[in-house]
């Protein structure tokens, strides 16, 4: 098959790709601390580039790294973590797998290429080894508990209290007291089971996750007088945490983003509900009036 110009754009853009890919392994690898995970990135890197070479045969030319991809990757990896970044740069590395499809009359190879990289590279990702993903775990137990305890404490408040502040107050006692109580329940937890993690890093994890839940969604109660507002924002902030994060597990852990989200969301809003009918009770039987 003669090399059309369109199939020629197409194999220039998978030649970009994979020396772009063996730029951005180097890049994570140089700031490795862990030995063997740098020399697993470091062999996928000049797999990249070795398989740029091998695209090079039928573009007779030097290809130039997408320089706004390895900066944004580099700082994905910075920022979230290199596993996330990785998984993330190979899912859309199989994207545009599905398009070698139309280019196997001009290049035989292809599926030898396509076996090589799928087989070795997977193996080669499987041996990574993030220490923060360890504490995944504790992270979800402690996002977990306070986006379904708080969701539904803020909205018992809310209906019970109706006034902003009070609201705010109660909000952040009971959070703050209950993030101690988790980040504790944590660490006897993981020091009982006697796992590869550090109980006092897993009741860390848990805490901060915690705290940090809480602070966002007491915050609206300080910044705006509606309480019905302030109410809904907190749930839309609890969603939007809940799905950021079960995003991240799915890219970075390989698990389904839409059956995590939807029970952990369904699960903070059907409390959140029943809690706002229970205080919406509690007022009218106690004739309580703030």
């Amino acid at each position: 098959m003669s090399m059309t110009p369109e199939i020629r754009k197409r194999i220039l853009a998978f030649q970009r790709q994979e020396i772009t890919e063996y730029h951005i392994y180097r890049e994570i690898a140089r700031r490795m601390r862990n030995p063997e995970n740098r020399r697993i990135l470091e062999q996928i890197a000049d797999d990249e580039r070795r398989h740029a070479e091998d695209w090079k045969k039928y573009t007779g030319v030097e290809s130039v790294p997408d320089q706004i991809a390895v900066a944004k990757f580099t700082l994905i990896s910075r920022l979230l973590g290199f596993t996330f970044a990785i998984k993330l740069m190979e899912n859309g590395e199989e994207q545009a797998q599905k398009n070698y499809e139309e280019l196997r009359p001009a290049v035989p190879e292809i599926d030898a290429w396509i076996r090589d990289e799928d087989s070795h590279e997977h193996k080669l990702l499987e041996m990574l080894d993030e220490e923060g993903l360890h504490y995944v775990g504790s992270v979800v137990l402690g996002l977990n508990d306070a986006l379904v305890e708080l969701t539904g404490a803020l909205a018992g408040y809310t209906l019970a209290l109706q006034n902003t502040k009070l609201i705010a107050l109660t909000g952040l006692i009971t959070g703050i007291a209950a993030a101690l109580s988790m980040a504790a329940s944590e660490y006897l937890s993981t020091r009982a089971e006697k796992s590869s993690k550090h109980p006092v890093r897993a009741a860390v994890y848990t805490g901060i996750a915690y705290i940090l839940t809480v602070a966002l969604l007491i915050a609206p109660y300080l910044l705006f007088e509606n309480y019905f507002l302030d109410l809904a924002i907190a749930l839309v902030s609890a969603v939007l945490v809940i799905a950021a994060f079960n995003y991240y597990i799915s890219v970075a852990k390989g698990e389904s983003f839409r059956a995590r989200f939807l029970e952990m969301a369904g699960l903070s809003l059907a409390v959140a509900g029943f809690s706002f009918l229970i205080g919406y009770l509690i007022r009218e039987f106690l004739g309580i009036d703030i």
